[in-house]
């Protein structure tokens, strides 16, 4: 059952990721079908029902359609529900986070979900790229309610004209 619940979290955060934006730059796939089913590789699954947690470990890849996130170390937190039904309430990530869609990517040392605050959250090392045009910086921060972004710390921009020649 916690499983389930952590593969349930996995398609709800990606989905959410997909209709995020960021300085005009989408993050995410408008081709991108939610309805496909995800897959979660790993070298490890360590479920801790006292805790409330499940940790996936080593070489972890989250598919689903065109979006792919990979990291070394992904925990699903859940949350203390009063009726015991203990939703999802965070979902962090890291060892080298990588979040891919068919136009976009987001590297990062560590990435966090928060569930109640609809928040993404990359960390260390940042750098956003869209073809010719990249962000970067130490923290990114997307709303995913709003789909408003922030870049943070030693921010840098490269965006290339249209039709430039690389």
């Amino acid at each position: 059952m916690t499983l389930r619940i952590a593969l349930i979290f996995v398609l709800t955060i990606l989905a959410h990721a997909a209709s995020s934006q960021i300085a005009g730059i989408k993050l995410g796939s408008a081709g991108f079908d939610r309805t496909q089913p995800v897959e979660v590789t790993a070298d490890a699954l360590f479920l801790d029902q006292e805790s409330g947690s499940a940790t996936f470990e080593g070489n972890v890849l989250v598919v689903q359609d065109t979006l792919r996130l990979s990291a070394s170390r992904v925990l699903v937190e859940y949350s203390d529900a009063a009726d015991g039904a203990g939703g999802i309430a965070r979902l962090l990530a890291s060892g080298g986070v990588t979040f891919v869609t068919s136009n976009e990517a987001v590297e990062a040392s560590e990435a966090a979900y928060s569930v109640e605050g609809a928040e993404l959250k990359f960390s260390g090392d940042v750098l956003l790229t869209q073809g010719p045009n990249s962000i970067s910086g130490d923290e990114l921060t997307i709303s995913l309610e709003t789909g408003s972004g922030r870049m943070e710390g030693n921010v840098r921009t490269i965006f290339n004209p249209q039709g430039a020649n690389q």
